[in-house]
């Protein structure tokens, strides 16, 4: 056994995470730099409270900014620690080989009306769901590798985070596994 062999299975390979577009990824975490940037003026208060002439007026601006800051220090945490989640894949095994899974994925694609934004046979797919028409909708996407198949599933975009959407993200996960997993008879 090599010293990588031992290694990899000391320290097994960290779960893989879908990467997005510079486009797509500034507008999924345009939330969390929001929050970064109110923040950045809680701070600013923070630094120049001290410097008020009245100290009544500079206590109340403190204290308005300790409150700012950890309620948007909390909620861009939050966020970027759920959609840091959303982006991993799900790993799922199969019996069937690449190109079996992948037509199936196509196939569901296909049945529930999903745009297909890249078609790679065997390899890859990637998918908008089509939920309204003024939002692109979900960004689904599916790896296959031999008889594994890898499902990322994200919220538009352009969205950013929403519960709701990540409802449906979790629905279009199981909808991918469920179509290339064999019915339990």
């Amino acid at each position: 056994m090599t010293a990588i062999q031992a290694d990899t299975r000391l320290h097994p390979p960290a779960t893989e995470r879908l990467r997005l577009e510079r486009a797509d990824w500034l507008r999924y975490f345009a939330p969390v730099a929001l929050c970064a940037y109110l923040v950045g003026i809680c701070l600013a208060l923070l630094a120049t409270a001290p410097f008020l002439h009245n100290l009544r007026e500079a206590l109340a601006v403190g204290a308005a900014a300790v409150f700012g800051l950890l309620l948007s220090g909390a909620l861009g945490l939050g966020v970027l620690g759920v959609q840091l989640h959303e982006l991993r894949y799900l790993t799922v095994m199969t019996a069937a080989d690449a190109a079996a899974n992948f037509e199936r994925v196509a196939q569901l694609a296909q049945s529930q009306g999903w745009h297909l934004s890249r078609r790679e046979p065997g390899a890859r797919l990637d998918a908008r769901t089509s939920d309204s028409m003024i939002q692109r909708g979900e960004l689904v996407v599916v790896l296959f590798r031999g008889h594994q198949v890898l499902i990322a599933c994200i919220c538009d975009p352009g969205v950013g985070f929403s519960l709701v959407g990540r409802r449906r993200c979790q629905r279009y996960r199981e909808l991918v596994r469920a179509a290339v997993l064999p019915a339990a008879a």
